[in-house]
């Protein structure tokens, strides 16, 4: 199955008018189980990885580079034939999938993310005061509990006041939580379907949290809503709560607070969430709002002033540092930090 990326991307409202490597050996010796084959977008590592100068970028299939926040399109969408225009990928007739662009692994600590604020937005790790972020093992639950990424050409406005969470958005593309049992790699771009969504508030953001399932995934079939997930994996959902919790306790802040006491919203609900962050991007992109220090130069949304060749955007990776050998991690990765009820 291929998702080739357009040469240009239009962005149109239309999208939800119905209802719905290069690659260094640093990623194949982090676990045997991650899949060499990146489907049919391409990373490239620049820098070295555990160090704060470390970078995967994003390429098409045909070696040009891109924005995973901007040129990856939001729908899974199938190969294009003799003209005939692209059609959404559906597993059945009321079904459409979603692309995910994979950035922390489950069971792994570094808190690597889309860098919004950098040109082409490479996934970088995250750093508070000089450090680099790794998320505490919380007892009982090891580094991140799913396979954490995004929805490209989404945006959580933070001048938008949400009408359900009454809070702004966080700046960033929606988060997801892909529930299948398949540890993906940092830049995968997978095809999920959505299942529902949870709403942190954190620090007084609105922060989104789609769970979605790899369509490629054995349970997926059986796994169509929320109801399914809580009637066929007990305790998923209860778990999922609790780590966004108590996540960033062990750096010395509170609970991370909830709208809806906590409880997850449907589909339905997740799909107008999505609507409305697709929304606010295409506002983004095209320069209709501000979004202050984010960097939305691409290659392939046409409409986009922000639009650049393919020039420009090798430039931008080829004058990152080449890829090196991985520093060591720190040594209290590891730890395990009990909690008091």
């Amino acid at each position: 199955m291929h998702f080739p990326l357009q040469s240009c991307l239009k962005v149109s409202a239309a999208f939800f008018s119905t209802r719905y490597t290069q690659r260094c050996s640093f990623l194949a010796q982090i676990s045997p189980y991650y899949p060499r084959n990146m489907m049919h977008y391409q990373t490239e590592e620049r820098g070295r990885p555990n160090t704060t100068d470390y970078r995967i970028y994003f390429k098409s299939s045909d070696g040009k580079y891109i924005s995973p926040f901007h040129d990856i399109p939001l729908f899974a969408e199938s190969e294009q034939e003799n003209d005939v225009p692209l059609k959404k990928v559906k597993k059945n007739e009321n079904e459409i999938l979603l692309n995910m662009v994979v950035e922390v692994p489950r069971w792994s600590n570094a808190k690597m993310e889309i860098a919004t604020k950098e040109p082409l937005n490479p996934i970088k790790q995250d750093v508070k005061k000089g450090k680099l972020r790794y998320v505490a093992n919380v007892f009982p639950h090891k580094g991140y509990i799913w396979n954490y990424g995004a929805l490209p050409q989404t945006w959580e406005d933070p001048k938008h006041t949400d009408k359900d969470t009454r809070c702004c958005g966080d700046d960033d593309p929606i988060d997801v939580c892909d529930i299948g049992s398949k540890v993906c790699s940092p830049g995968q771009v997978i095809q999920v379907k959505v299942l529902g969504v949870l709403a942190m508030i954190d620090e007084g953001e609105t922060d989104w949290k789609v769970i979605a399932i790899n369509a490629e995934d054995p349970d997926a079939p059986a796994l169509n809503s929320i109801a399914d997930v809580r009637k066929n994996r007990p305790g998923h959902l209860e778990a999922t709560v609790d780590w966004f919790k108590k996540y960033k306790i062990p750096d010395g802040k509170p609970e991370n607070q909830f709208a809806f006491n906590g409880q997850f919203k449907d589909k339905d609900f997740a799909w107008e969430v999505i609507k409305s962050t697709h929304k606010h991007w295409r506002a983004l992109v095209l320069k209709q709002a501000n979004g202050g220090e984010i960097n939305c130069k691409n290659l392939s949304v046409c409409e986009s002033p922000f639009r650049c060749n393919e020039e420009e955007t090798s430039a931008v990776v080829k004058a990152a540092p080449e890829c090196g050998k991985a520093d060591s991690l720190p040594a209290d990765v590891d730890r395990w930090y009990f909690l008091s009820k």
